[in-house]
């Protein structure tokens, strides 16, 4: 009997759960759901089950064939598990178990009418990524156990749901379905309505997510819908950003093989939603931010579509091998990238990768545990060491491995690698004998163990090489001796070149200079986040005081974890930063309530560190 996963007390003796019904009814009045879970193992089962919670009241755990009374106990609470459920089963294969969320469940955020866009009703989502679905619903959280699941969701009329699962009906209520979690007479109100989904296909239990709320949508192609709040201006911008949807998945069938989730259908969040971009399974999550006016937002999409082969169709077991999912994943965006877009644009985007993977490097430098693609995080939160490390040296470490067999040996290796593995949950070691096997004598020209077990940035690996890339490094180090860049030499910069720009420019820059890059191109003011976070950090770090208006409006108004944790680490890091430091704790006390609660507990543990 063993862990099957640092961040799980499954155990290894116990059988996995292979799929999971849910009854939930919404009570936005206490920020709650109340949920009847059943689950369903492959045989019948004797012996001790322990599953996963976190916030979490357990009210009873019953036979759901004869409703009688199974025996269970919760363990004492651990700040990074939680506590485990563990059930005493005799010959079972369902267990039925009662539960409901606390009001500060990890995986929701719950927005009161004033925090939506049109100040009327409520809303809540999900993010259940890396372990956080076990605040919803007592499961087996961890990638190694994949389930397929069904959902009867019971909601207030005047609101609609998705989900990351096929959409079966909007209904009425029926009292026989209600399974203990509240009054029939609750369950079947006038003022309630039942949506009810599917998900067939079995999924790691982080990828479960639904979205609760006054919702319209776009259509934007065959297989695609843009969902939104209920406002045309959001929805009309969102389809125009995404409009070219169709194309990068038809792309990436071309580059990956078939797509095998049906639909890819798009839900922008309000701006709290704490990423990017959630890859959930036939309903992305993303933030609103990507909507940029000039469809670039369309490469977050790139990301979250590439997730569909590597990250959902494979997954990796547990988080050490988190690079499974996101390594593959920024290469397959790329290259989707490159084939829409063409080369120059995604030799950026590699570019502002690698300038993010050697700043991470000094971020870790205390801990070089978390540079190495193939991490030990027992007695560690995901969260709290969740950094571009997986993405962009598993990047080099696969574009490393294309550069040494071609492109097109690689493509076929790529097809068959998910053709192989597709709707199973793998580890680093499983990968690497696979590439072994399938690409004879390649441990001979790269050093494997060095690459996914060794710290820090291999010497083998490569800075991007490319005509806009060096042109736009050599500008930012003329930045360096006193020189901003001339109107006719940036006249086609889009974001990204403005971004890799200024992640390129010395930290130590004088205010005269960065006043004057701001008064010439107006950074401070771009609708481009990328450009004004990394603006921002700038200003900060030459005391140019003026903007703190700005940079306290920014983390006021977006939740994204990308652009609040390095302004606020701007703030309050290094010495003679005290007043920075009371800025940044006020601006943090305004803002943290309408921040989702994986990024109010990211940004509390920055401050912690220097305030």
């Amino acid at each position: 009997m063993a862990p099957i996963d640092p961040h799980s007390f499954a155990d290894s003796a116990h059988p996995l759960t292979t799929h999971i019904s849910l009854t939930s009814f919404f009570d936005f009045s206490s920020s709650t759901i109340s949920s009847a879970t059943l689950l369903s193992l492959p045989t019948p089962y004797t012996g001790p089950l322990t599953l996963d919670t976190r916030s979490l009241s357990v009210s009873s755990v019953l036979d759901p064939l004869s409703l009688s009374p199974l025996p269970f106990s919760l363990s004492p609470d651990s700040p990074i598990l939680g506590q485990s459920l563990t059930i005493s089963l005799s010959d079972q294969t369902q267990i039925l178990i009662l539960s409901k969320t606390s009001p500060s469940s990890s995986a929701l955020q719950w927005l009161s009418p004033p925090q939506t866009f049109n100040k009327t009703h409520p809303y809540v989502y999900t993010h259940c990524q890396p372990i956080h679905a076990r605040s919803i619903f007592p499961c087996q959280d961890t990638p190694a156990a994949r389930v397929k699941y069904a959902a009867k969701l019971n909601i207030p009329r005047q609101l609609s749901a998705v989900m990351a699962a096929r959409h079966v009906e909007r209904r009425d209520p029926l009292p026989s379905e209600a399974q203990g979690v509240c009054e029939d007479s609750v369950w079947c109100g006038d003022d309630r309505v039942v949506e009810e989904f599917a998900m067939e296909q079995p999924i790691p239990p982080y990828l479960f997510a639904f979205a609760v709320g006054e919702l319209g949508f776009r259509e934007v192609g065959p297989r695609t819908r843009v969902y939104a709040e209920a406002v045309p201006a959001v929805l009309n911008a969102a389809a125009k950003e995404f409009a070219g949807t169709e194309e990068i998945i038809q792309v990436g069938e071309n580059l990956f093989g078939p797509y095998e989730w049906e639909r890819f259908d798009l839900l922008v969040l309000p701006p709290s939603f704490p990423l990017g971009g959630m890859e959930n399974p036939r309903m992305v999550f993303l933030t609103p931010t990507v909507i940029k006016g000039d469809a670039s937002g369309s490469q977050v999409v790139a990301h979250e579509l590439a997730h569909s082969w590597t990250g959902n169709l494979i997954t990796n077991k547990n988080n050490d091998h988190f690079w499974l999912n996101e390594g593959f994943t920024t290469y397959a965006e790329r290259r989707i990238v490159e084939a829409v877009q063409g080369e120059e644009i995604a030799s950026l985007n590699i570019g502002i990768g690698w300038k993010g993977l050697v700043k991470e490097m000094e971020r870790f430098k205390d801990n070089m545990e978390f540079t190495k693609l193939k991490t030990n995080q027992a007695g560690v939160d995901p969260d709290d060491v969740y950094s571009v490390v997986p993405y962009e040296k598993g990047f080099q470490f696969l574009q490393h491995i294309e550069r040494q067999i071609g492109r097109p040996a690689f493509d076929e290796f790529l097809k068959k690698y998910i053709a192989t593995f597709k709707f199973q949950s793998i580890d680093t070691d499983m990968f690497l004998n696979f590439l072994k096997v399938n690409v004879p004598g390649i441990e001979n020209k790269i050093d494997l163990k060095l690459w996914t077990e060794g710290t820090g940035i291999p010497p083998d690996a490569i800075e991007p090489v490319s005509n806009i890339y060096s042109k736009i490094v050599s500008l930012a180090n003329e930045f360096g001796l006193g020189r901003t860049p001339r109107e006719d030499e940036v006249v086609d910069w889009k974001g990204q070149e403005w971004e890799l720009y200024l992640e390129n420019l010395p930290k130590s820059a004088e205010a005269s200079q960065v006043r004057e890059l701001d008064a010439v191109y107006h950074l401070s003011e771009s609708k481009n986040y990328e450009v004004k976070v990394a603006f921002l950090q700038l200003a900060i770090s030459a005391r140019c005081r003026e903007y703190y208006g700005v940079v306290e409006k920014t983390l006021k108004e977006v939740g994204r974890i990308l652009y609040l944790r390095p302004l606020y680490t701007a703030l309050v890091q290094g010495a003679g930063k005290e007043e920075d430091r009371v800025f940044a704790r006020r601006v943090f006390s305004e803002a943290c309530d309408c921040y989702h609660p994986i990024a109010h507990a990211v940004i509390e543990a920055t401050l912690a560190k220097h305030v």
